[in-house]
């Protein structure tokens, strides 16, 4: 249509053709609305499989989730709590730096091979 039919058009006609012309694209939104949402929906698919396979969500940052490390077996023991361990990984634990600030060595709080203490604990004695 040109823009001097339009003119030609009185109020009446230009109104109606507003009307149409508003539940037309109505419905055209709406179908490209489905559309995206449908796109969306198969996107988002993938990335659900991933995170329930993963067990863990993204963060709030966006980054991906951290990969699972094994459980790591204790090497050493609190003679004086034997439930605290620690695997020798990452920072000491308090009991073992105040430990090792009064004299005594790592190896005292070894755990053996075998999951039990070490013979010799750190006050020099032995372990039941």
């Amino acid at each position: 249509m040109r823009r001097q039919d339009l003119e030609a058009m009185d109020f009446e006609e230009l109104w109606l053709l507003h009307e149409e012309l508003t539940k037309i694209l109505a419905e055209r939104i709406t179908a490209e609305k489905r559309e995206l949402e449908k796109r969306l929906a198969q996107l988002n698919r993938p990335d659900q499989l991933t995170e329930v396979e993963s067990g863990a969500a993204e963060t709030e940052t966006g980054q991906p989730p951290r990969r699972k490390y094994p459980k790591v077996v204790p090497k050493y023991y609190n003679p004086l709590q034997p439930t605290e361990t620690w695997s020798g990984r990452g920072k000491q634990p308090r009991w073992l730096v105040t430990a090792l600030q009064s004299g005594h060595t790592l190896e005292e709080f070894r755990i053996r091979e075998n999951g039990e203490p070490s013979a010799r604990n750190a006050g020099g004695r032995e372990h039941p």
